[in-house]
């Protein structure tokens, strides 16, 4: 989970803009025995996304679509400054929350009041801004007694149902989703759709890559399709058919 904001455009209508942006991975090909490894051993270089040219407006409602390892969530990680591109410029223009890792930023040791905080503040929520909301993510969360205990005592459920909570309740400008929507339970689960259901029908931009293409089609005004890490295709959501 990642929040980052930048100086605001001259173009006030633009909310993140991708100019020529490449991403390239390194691939290690290990060998059974390091003598092997070595003499013999080879590296890959993968290219995730190749020369990737997009605008995308402040309010848009924007799904990314296309085959597994096409480079959806690699787009989304260079958009929410999870990763950097290897070659191109990324700008974005407003508060920009992920729900990629809902995770990040937590540490172990703390409590879950504790993490609320830190998670937070990393990503961009002053003090006074918890602590006025510090109740409605607990009951969000839903975790009851387990906030005054140490993370590494929850489960992986309630990790993401706490990462989750914290995320909705930073007022982002942007918000960036990938397949994984929601988290937890079934009770949670519905929750937490039902909350980005609300995000949808603000002004706020949303970018999601998703599989569900009838969810898509239903909830976004414009799709781009994504494969061999190029866009393939761009319009509004009749190209899903």
């Amino acid at each position: 989970m990642i929040a980052k904001s930048r100086k605001k455009s001259s173009r006030n209508t633009v909310a993140v803009q991708l100019t020529n942006v490449s991403k390239r991975y390194t691939i290690h090909h290990e060998k059974p025995t390091l003598v092997e490894h070595l003499i013999n051993g080879k590296t890959e270089r993968f290219l995730a996304l190749k020369n990737i040219n997009l605008t995308i407006k402040k309010g848009e409602k924007v799904g990314i679509i296309g085959p597994n390892g096409s480079g959806k969530t690699t787009l989304l990680k260079i958009i929410s400054g999870i990763t950097s591109p290897t070659s191109g410029k990324v700008e974005t223009f407003g508060k920009t929350v992920s729900l990629i890792d809902l995770e990040a930023g937590f540490h172990p040791d703390l409590t879950g009041y504790q993490n609320i905080f830190l998670n937070a503040m990393v990503l961009g929520m002053k003090r006074k801004e918890i602590e006025q909301k510090i109740k409605d993510i607990i009951a969000f969360a839903d975790i009851g007694r387990f906030i005054d205990v140490p993370l590494y005592t929850y489960s992986s459920g309630m990790n993401l149902r706490l990462g989750f909570a914290i995320a909705i309740h930073a007022e982002p400008e942007i918000l960036v989703l990938d397949e994984n929507m929601s988290a937890g339970d079934e009770n949670f689960r519905k929750k937490s759709l039902a909350k980005i259901q609300e995000f949808f029908k603000s002004g706020k931009t949303i970018i999601i890559v998703s599989h569900w293409l009838e969810y898509i089609k239903q909830n976004c005004e414009r799709v781009i399709m994504i494969k061999n890490g190029k866009i393939e295709r761009t319009g509004s959501s009749k190209i899903i058919g």
